[in-house]
């Protein structure tokens, strides 16, 4: 070791391997300039055709993490290549920490090494990964209800300014989308039936049935999708973000619930907007329907006189009690797959495709119940 303008300089301060084999660490020094660089292939061309090794710990005087990330990451690669591994030489003082750091325990296994999985075993992932979601679905769902009857209970608590600022991202800002797709699905819907209705000549009845689709299925349904692809996927965003960034542990860390404090402004914003964008769709779609009914030389008044006397009250008011629940899901759905985000590159996208697929399923599944409950009340 050599001295040169205030600073320590070495050579042996890396690990380097002996002639007998040995992989040495050498003593940490403070202020001390390294120079060169050095390669764990190095050490693994010294050792090749060897079928163990052993590393010399015995000069360390401390072990921080750069140390301890360098010792494991010699061991797996010499593992990796089946070279076993010894220690020697530990310090008393260190072996409690080192102990808890074997060789081999982080070893990332290559995928060729992996073992095959069987079908039994897929099958037994694949259905715990859906009791835990399933666990975590209903504690969400209960600790979600407690929050809102509290907010219910007492106003004053709730975050108004976060909920109308959402009320304006999911909403407001949805509108001109939502319309768009209304008036396309009326316009389209009147064109598919006209063609047939035309063989019969009952052209008329076009009307009749873009009101009662609009207005009782397509309306809520289609504003609900696009919510879910739109606003849910944003909800699963925002809140990934954080999970990720650990806000949210910050937040349980501040005692302030994650739940109260980001979900449930979230969540009434998006009951109370979905049903006045189904609103605007349902009248965008009829009024696509009137399109296609003036291009068959029809007159608007026949239109309207159709349309009034088909519907009735609880028509729409069956569509916006659906469009109120599709709400609540998806905005649920969305907050709840935000939460789940695990860490990693990729996991923010995989929780925003989570929440947008299990928002559709869900509203798919919960549209049936109402058909069916629709049914059987004669609604």
């Amino acid at each position: 070791m050599s001295k040169s303008n205030g600073t320590a300089t070495t050579q042996g301060a890396l690990p380097h391997v002996e002639e007998d084999g040995r992989i040495v660490f050498p003593p940490q020094v403070e202020d001390v300039a390294l120079k060169g660089a050095w390669d764990p292939q190095d050490i693994l061309a010294r050792l090749q055709g060897k079928s163990a090794a052993t590393i010399d710990l015995g000069a360390l005087k401390s072990v921080d993490g750069a140390t301890l990330a360098l010792l494991l990451h010699i061991e797996n690669s010499l593992l990796s290549r089946q070279i076993s591994v010894h220690r020697e030489n530990i310090p008393d003082g260190l072996a409690p920490i080192l102990a808890q750091f074997p060789p081999g325990r982080y070893r990332e296994e290559d995928a060729e090494d992996a073992h095959p999985v069987s079908i039994l075993e897929q099958l037994g992932r694949a259905t715990s990964g859906m009791l835990t979601d399933l666990k975590d679905q209903v504690a969400f769902i209960g600790e979600l209800t407690w929050y809102l009857v509290a907010a219910m209970k007492n106003p004053r608590k709730l975050r108004w300014r976060d909920a109308l600022r959402t009320a304006e991202t999911a909403g407001v800002d949805a509108l001109p989308i939502v319309v768009l797709i209304g008036f396309l699905i009326g316009l389209i819907m009147a064109f598919q039936a006209a063609i047939p209705m035309r063989q019969f000549g009952t052209e008329i009845f076009v009307a009749n049935l873009v009101a009662l689709s609009m207005l009782r299925e397509l309306g809520p349904l289609m504003t609900a999708i696009v919510l879910a692809g739109r606003s849910g996927s944003a909800f699963a965003a925002e809140l990934g973000t954080m999970k990720v960034n650990e806000e949210i542990a910050a937040l349980n860390t501040m005692g302030l619930e994650p739940v109260r404090f980001l979900v449930v402004p979230r969540v009434i914003a998006a009951v109370f907007m979905v049903p006045f964008l189904t609103v605007f769709a349902m009248l965008a779609g009829l009024l696509g329907g009137l399109v296609v009914f003036l291009s068959m030389g029809l007159p608007t008044v026949v239109y309207i006189n159709q349309v009034t006397d088909q519907i009735v009250l609880m028509d729409p008011v069956g569509g916006l009690i659906k469009a109120m629940v599709f709400g609540l899901l998806v905005a649920g759905v969305g907050c709840l797959r935000g939460l789940q985000t695990r860490t990693g590159a990729s996991a923010v996208g995989e929780s925003t495709t989570r929440s947008v697929v299990s928002a559709i399923v869900l509203i798919a599944v919960t549209d049936g119940i109402f058909a069916v409950l629709f049914y059987c009340l004669g609604i």
